[in-house]
Order: structure tokens, then sequence, then C-alpha cells
């Protein structure tokens, strides 16, 4: 108290001095909200002090989040192109990265959904959108945007958005350049891809205004189905990879169980999934042990909340910690082992685990198959 007896001593004293008065009205605002924010701060949950203003940014590492966190308290169709690739460069018997060549199979797929059509992996437009998606998802990951997140206000400074995500940008300009190709073969009369159907709720939502159907949505949620559907399909596969290189006796029981189900003359059909349990239980294991998305995207909280004794005021920005789900000890009883048995019950059918979050929490009213 005494200490804000003296901020206003020294406000009346400057009256005549605006920077001085500004600097003092600023320490003066953060003070009381520090004090103010205090009182609530005994049923919060465990973690490191708050600042004012940046809050406990400083105490993360965004490069490990998930760390800090802790420490706080239709490829089938497209697949044979990729597999000849793959046999090529082992055959030239030099190191390489598959992650490239999943990378570019993967979105061929999305490609195939949205705009009805598949690139060649060395065409130039194909790359050069890979290139963007890839350096966007880098640039979210960045300490400023995240910083944003947390400060959302600073987005209205002219020239923050634009220079702090400008790969973003250059995506939406790029997969506008598509739609606007696409639009000149579109005929209502006929659904080719999704970009079709969208462009023909379009035309219908016309007469609604206010509906999310429009010109603008339509590049985001292609741009949406790209960064959430490509990145997180291509790692679990890499990572499906190492696994079976580094456990040859569990890519063994995989290949017996492919052999045995779809055979050698035909490719995989959605219908195989229901006979093949072992597999998809390793499949369900490489994205628990690879975790391949650590912390989930932030959220905010929309009322005050109460859980489990803890008080969550409204407007907080929740990041799950997904990775201390995934190797909880105590409900994985080998958190740090590769074992697909966690997938499996005893009849050996597949059962899919509770504490299973590999990219978010919550319910979903969508199904993600591995």
């Amino acid at each position: 108290m005494e200490l804000l007896l003296w901020l206003w001593s020294q406000l009346r004293s400057c009256g005549n001095n605006l920077p001085a008065l500004g600097i003092a009205l600023t320490i003066f605002a953060l003070l009381f909200d520090f004090l103010k924010r205090r009182k609530s701060w005994s049923r919060y949950p465990p973690g490191p002090s708050s600042l004012p203003f940046f809050g406990t940014m400083l105490h993360i590492d965004f490069h490990n989040p998930h760390v800090s966190f802790t420490q706080g308290q239709q490829l089938p169709r497209k697949s044979p192109e990729m597999i000849e690739r793959l046999n090529k460069s082992q055959q030239n018997c030099h190191p390489f990265d598959p992650h490239f060549l999943t990378n570019n199979a993967v979105s061929n797929v999305i490609c195939s959904f949205i705009y009805g059509e598949r690139f060649d992996y060395d065409n130039k437009k194909f790359q050069r959108l890979l290139h963007l998606v890839e350096q966007a998802l880098k640039e979210e990951g960045g300490f400023l945007p995240q910083l944003l997140v947390v400060v959302p206000w600073l987005l209205r400074i002219p020239g923050v958005p634009q220079s702090i995500f400008r790969s973003q940008k250059e995506v939406l300009d790029f997969t506008n350049e598509l739609v606007k190709e696409h639009r000149t073969t579109w005929n209502p009369t006929q659904k080719r891809d999704f970009t079709d159907a969208f462009l023909q709720e379009i035309e219908k939502a016309k007469e609604h205004a206010g509906s999310s159907f429009n010109d603008n949505n339509l590049p985001m949620v292609t741009v949406d189905l790209f960064t959430s559907g490509t990145e997180t399909t291509s790692i679990t596969l890499c990572w499906a990879l190492l696994y079976m290189l580094l456990h040859p006796d569990i890519q063994c029981k995989v290949h017996e169980e492919i052999d045995k189900v779809i055979g050698r003359d035909r490719l995989p059909q959605m219908e195989d999934q229901a006979n093949m349990p072992y597999t998809s239980a390793v499949i369900y294991e490489t994205q628990c042990y690879g975790d391949i998305t650590p912390v989930g995207m932030p959220r905010m909280t929309y009322r005050d909340t109460d859980l489990q004794g803890f008080f969550i005021p409204k407007g907080m920005t929740v990041i799950t910690n997904l990775s201390s789900v995934l190797k909880d000890e105590t409900v994985w009883e080998k958190p740090h082992q590769f074992y697909p048995e966690y997938f499996l019950d005893a009849d050996g059918q597949f059962m899919k685990r509770e504490a299973f979050l590999p990219f978010s929490a919550g319910k979903s009213k969508g199904r993600t198959v591995g």
C-alpha cells in the first residue's frame, strides 16, 4: 500500500512532464494488475511464477515446449510411386531422408482430394506449395507468433501480421491462384473434388448473409487441410519406418498380417483395417511412443472454470501437454518402450485406450484414421 501511495505522489509531482507521467501510469497499471490477480493465484495450477504482461512465456523453451510444461509441473493409391523411389534410393546405397518422399506422397493424396489431380514429384508448382506449407509451420512455432497468442492486441500494430506471418500469407496467395485456375474449368453440375463442392455451396449461400461458405474461407479451409493433414501423417510414417528398423520382430509380425489379409496382388482398402488388429496397434503405438504432437493447439477459456480443485479464469490461454499424458507411468506400463500390445485386448483384437491423445484433447466429432 505504501508503494501505491508513493506512486500517487509521484504522479501528482510530474503532471507537467508527459513522458514521466506516461511511464508512471504504465508502472502503476502493471502493479495494480499484478496485485489484483495475485489474490486468485493460490488456486491456480502449480507452475512457474507469472510476470506482468509476459506471464510465464520466459520459462518456455519454444523448441521443446512440452519439456518446459512438464518441468513446470487415401495414401495407398499413391504409395507405389513412393515405394519405387525408396527402392531406387536403397539401390544407390547412399543415406537419404525419407521425409521428403513421404511428404510428397501424403500431399498428393490431399491434392487429389482438394483439386481432383495429383502432381509429379518434380513439379515446380507442387514443390513450391510443399515448401511454403513447411515454412508456414515452422513460422507458426516461433517465439513471436506464440507471443501474439498471449498478447493478441499486438496484431493491431500496422505491419506486424505481414512481417511475422509472411509464409502463411504466401501459402494463402498461392492457394488463391490454384482456386482461380480451378474456377475456369468448374462445371456446377459436376463434383470432381472438394473445391468443386465448396464452390457449389458458395453459390447456394449467396442468398444467406454471413454464411461460412464464401470466397475468403475456401483458401483458409484448403490450407487447414494441408497443414493439419500433411505433416502429421508424414511424420507418423517416418517414425514408423524407424521403429520397424529398430524392432525387426515387430516388423515381421506386421508383414505377416499384411500378406495374410491383403496379399501381394492388390492395393489395401479401408475394409482391410478391421481385419488387421496388430498393424493398427503398431500405427497407434507409433503415434503414442513417437510423441507426434507434444503439445496441443492453444485454446481459451470462455468462462471461469474449476478443474480438480484448481481455478482457471475466463480468458486464460490453455495449452494441453499431450506428451505428459502419453508418457504417464500410471496409465502406460512401459511408456519408454515401443509396445504395440497396449492396443490389443486379451483376444488379440484392436482396442483404443482412453489416454491415447496424439493430436489434441477433448471431444471431437471427427475421426482420425491411422
